[in-house]
């Protein structure tokens, strides 16, 4: 089947619009009237293969480009309450699956915030309440971990070794010292490279950089420094991330202007191209427009697992949860007040029981959901999966948006079974997102009240 021709587009989109890691957004997310049971919810949902995440929302410090759900520091117990909680709501996750068919987790990860932020025992804990309380061999399954250079101590890394981690990504963001303070991320480089040989003497098995391109004052050759810094270790995995401004963060009072600044964007285009082509000539592989994966790197991504399709189980009051007509959290915030209240009313909660914000998945989401986390990874869109499980060609649900794609070149696989970006396609990864949202969760999006 041919793509459907397109007017040629008179101008390109912006290249930097929305980083479509999830589909919807959290800010299309509303309280839910009524909130549904748990057990309702799940009820007829396969366990056959489920993703397990369970949240952190504690840093030593929050970034000045940072609008993850996060606080800076945990005064008194509040790490221990934390996870009593973080127990509790596992308990109640684990008594609304039931005990027709015992869950089967395919993988799992611990994300913030900072999990390392956690001291030794009280990761144990949280090893304790995957296993324990919601049955996942963290042994026998993909485990990754987000960690920080100053966290990433010695007895940290001991434990997450030994209760089965098999790939840590450590946030870098840049080897220059004068970019860490731009980027307001204060830190040494003396401080990384310690961290760097610490985890390699742990012997993880995946190790993940991430950097930021964009930063003020970042030039191309100590873009190309950081790169090569990182390279000198080696890592499995390195990911390439554009730098964005956001309301309420440390450096969104320049949000506004910066934004708007056409030639910041064209700054962007050139560091992340460059990036990727010194990483694809130094034996890399692209994955997504973000991801890069050494080309001998073990492989961590489980065979029976399709995030376009299988559920998963979000812990702690950062953490979405996905059913095939639900996703669902808790509140979402950027400001330090409002999380620090969300994170007090999630410790004092004792009833897990029930779903309190989401959106809900029609068909059409799902359709538009299956698509984007397919199309936008490089080896793009099996076009025979997405018709077993809708009935459809994409290229029939979204004539237009695929079409618009085919005629600025940003689409290969016209003619084939397989529909797959373009080079310069992966790299407008974060305009082409948002060009598939549908109109209600742009809607939702445009009216969320930021805070």
């Amino acid at each position: 089947m041919t793509l459907a021709p397109a007017a040629a587009p008179t101008g390109l989109p912006r290249p930097y619009q929305s980083y479509t890691y999830a589909y919807p957004h959290k800010t299309a997310y509303r309280p839910l009237d009524p909130r549904p049971a748990l057990r309702e919810l799940w009820a007829g949902e396969s366990r056959r293969s489920l993703s397990l995440y369970l949240h952190v929302p504690f840093c030593e410090i929050r970034c000045g480009f940072c609008n993850l759900f996060t606080r800076i520091g945990a005064p008194g117990d509040l790490t221990g309450r934390y996870l009593d909680a973080v127990r509790r709501q596992a308990a109640a996750m684990r008594e609304a699956l039931g005990d027709e068919e015992t869950p089967r987790f395919a993988n799992a990860a611990f994300g913030g915030g900072t999990p390392t932020f956690l001291e030794a025992a009280e990761l144990e804990r949280l090893c304790d309440i995957a296993e324990r309380e919601m049955g996942a061999d963290l042994r026998a399954i993909p485990l990754s971990v987000e960690a920080s250079p100053s966290t990433a101590t010695a007895d940290r890394l001991a434990v997450l070794v030994e209760r089965g981690t098999t790939r840590l990504s450590l946030g870098v963001q840049t080897f220059v010292e004068e970019e860490s303070r731009a980027a307001v991320r204060p830190q040494r480089r003396s401080e990384v490279e310690a961290a760097l040989a610490r985890i390699r003497e742990a012997a993880v098995p995946v190790l993940n950089i991430d950097l930021i391109y964009g930063i003020d004052g970042q030039t191309a050759a100590s873009w190309r420094h950081s790169l090569d810094a990182a390279l000198a270790w080696r890592p499995e995995e390195i990911y390439l991330y554009p730098l964005y401004i956001r309301p309420l963060t440390g450096l969104g009072r320049n949000a506004d202007a910066r934004t708007a600044d056409l030639e910041w964007d064209e700054q962007r285009l050139r560091r992340y191209r460059e990036g990727r082509d010194h990483l694809l000539a130094h034996g890399y592989e692209q994955v997504s427009m973000r991801m890069f994966r050494r080309a001998d790197a073990p492989p961590q991504g489980p065979d029976d697992y399709a995030c376009q399709t299988d559920g998963m189980i979000g812990l702690g009051c950062g953490a979405r949860s996905y059913t095939s007509t639900l996703h669902y959290s808790f509140d979402y915030a950027v400001s330090m007040r409002e999380i620090r209240g969300i994170i007090d009313d999630y410790t004092a909660t004792e009833d897990f029981s029930h779903a309190l914000h989401g959106r809900r998945v029609d068909e059409d989401e799902a359709r538009r959901r299956h698509l984007l986390q397919s199309l936008l990874q490089a080896e793009g869109l099996p076009v025979a999966d997405y018709r077993l499980r809708f009935g459809s060609d994409p290229r029939d649900d979204f004539p237009s948006e695929i079409g618009t794609l085919a005629a600025r070149g940003w689409l290969t696989g016209g003619e084939d079974e397989r529909l797959r970006l373009s080079a310069e396609g992966l790299a407008h990864s974060d305009a082409i997102g948002p060009e598939f949202f549908s109109p209600a969760v742009r809607d939702a999006m445009a009216a969320y009240e930021t805070k």
